[in-house]
């Protein structure tokens, strides 16, 4: 009979016991409904300026853009997640408390140095960004407003992203997702405010986000510190150990590469979409966040994964990282599965909900249309190669997890630039569709390359052909 799941006095739960399908449901669920309500910040501020502003689809045009580059700023935060979530859970995992601590404080010193960073490169290229996005003249100071507000931010979205990392690898995924319900409640009242209101427009919703995220951030760091308290410790943590800044550095590298240049190929795209039309600016921004928002809660489930897996490597569990596979990819298809067959059904809806109807030319609804139901249609590729992604990063496989994002981030670039020319916009929504198949088959290879999933694989075989 299996051990039920084991909680702490501290209130994380023991990854490397129970029932791997309740375990992984009850640790993924509320991340996964964390990488959604977060998604509402810029969903929310999409729906609010696409149907009040004075302008709606050069205002949704603005916060599309911006959000290209803001994306980029993003992509370090998330490294920062990934990289305290993976290290605390090893050392976690193995019941090493003080190294716990003494990760957390590390990982404040060494992140506090890449936030600072991140702000100087929003505020010095801001300009630039907007000339190498060829930005219309007409919504570039409301997409450089945006950009800027969200830039002064990033303090509080690395201790959001840093605080649920650490909760996250030491088994506590609910307390974060509660104050990111919070803050995003709050986030839609601000935005009704400052947008409907105060008429603020573009420069209200960035307003409503940076306020909404500074709350969710102040109220996880306070948990997690009367959290990491209750956890027995020999001898007294230190503040920076050099070491395992090192560990931090090089697990949070691949990811922030991940998402770089998964933005930085976005920005390319957006960037070739905003040479067609305005109108296909509007409808591209529109169906992007419809499809965004099926894949980043399935990526999260997988980080999820990714500390399950860091946790049971380090107490030689292999066989449970196998099943832990098997049931993460079962939870995200049916997920995705919903979110696909809902896509397809009403691409028109959705559409409308982001931009008043009303107000979009037929063009604009045509190129969000094709987009959100060609892609859509893939949601089951892309999720196996998301969840094999996970298995590979918390195993330590950093090379692979690293080859596997830039195989796909770089065929859909490429095929972009040569399928527009000669389909136009579905060319974009085709080299979406044909990169993630392709870089599904490059995440598969590397998850069956793992060293101790492809010996537990190889003995079954033996066992069969005996």
């Amino acid at each position: 009979m299996q051990e039920k799941i084991k909680k702490t006095r501290s209130g994380t739960t023991d990854l490397t016991r129970g029932n791997e399908w309740k375990v992984l449901l009850l640790y993924c669920l509320p991340i996964f409904g964390s990488a959604m309500v977060q998604q509402l910040y810029s969903l929310v501020d999409l729906l609010v300026v696409g149907n009040f502003a004075a302008n709606s689809n050069l205002a949704v045009n603005a916060v599309g853009n911006a959000t290209t580059i803001v994306n980029i700023l993003l992509a370090f935060a998330l490294g920062a997640n990934a990289g305290c979530s993976v290290t605390v859970a090893k050392y976690f995992g193995a019941k090493n408390h003080l190294k716990v601590r003494e990760t957390v404080n590390t990982s404040i010193v060494t992140f506090s140095v890449l936030c600072a960073v991140t702000m100087v490169l929003g505020f010095a290229f801001g300009d630039l960004s907007m000339d190498a996005l060829s930005v219309d003249s007409s919504y570039r100071d409301d997409c450089l407003t945006y950009l800027y507000v969200y830039a002064g931010s990033m303090p509080f979205v690395f201790l959001y992203n840093t605080g649920c990392g650490i909760c996250s690898a030491m088994g506590d995924s609910k307390t974060p997702f509660v104050f990111l319900v919070v803050s995003s409640l709050l986030n839609v009242v601000l935005d009704l405010v400052f947008v409907c209101v105060l008429h603020w427009d573009v420069a209200g919703a960035a307003w409503a986000t940076f306020i909404s995220q500074a709350i969710s951030a102040v109220l996880t760091a306070f948990v997690l510190a009367r959290k990491l308290k209750k956890l027995p410790a020999d001898d007294k943590p230190r503040m920076f150990v050099r070491e395992i800044s090192r560990d931090l550095i090089i697990t949070s590298v691949p990811v922030i590469l991940q998402n770089a240049f998964v933005s930085v190929g976005n920005f390319f795209v957006n960037k070739r979409i905003n040479d067609i039309s305005l109108d296909a600016t509007t409808g591209f921004t529109a169906a992007f966040k419809l499809v965004s928002m099926a894949n980043v809660g399935v990526g999260q489930m997988t980080s999820g994964l990714a500390n399950f897996c860091s946790q049971n490597k380090a107490v030689g569990e292999y066989k449970r990282i196998v099943k832990g596979f098997f049931v993460v990819l079962v939870y995200c298809l049916i997920t995705n599965a919903v979110f696909m067959a809902a896509f397809i059904a009403a691409p028109q809806f959705f559409t409308g909900l982001f931009v008043d109807a009303d107000k979009l030319t037929a063009d604009a609804m045509a190129y969000s249309c094709n987009f959100i139901v060609i892609v859509s249609s893939f949601l089951p590729v892309v999720c196996v190669k998301i969840v094999c992604d996970g298995v590979v990063r918390g195993c330590g496989g950093n090379l692979g997890f690293t080859i596997s994002t830039f195989s796909d981030l770089i065929l859909r670039v490429a095929f972009v630039y040569i399928l527009v020319p000669l389909m136009g916009f579905p060319g974009v929504s085709w080299a979406w569709a044909i990169g993630w198949a392709l870089g599904a088959l490059v995440a598969v290879g590397f998850f069956l390359a793992i060293p101790c999933l492809h010996s537990i694989f190889f003995k079954k075989r033996s066992k069969l052909s005996s």
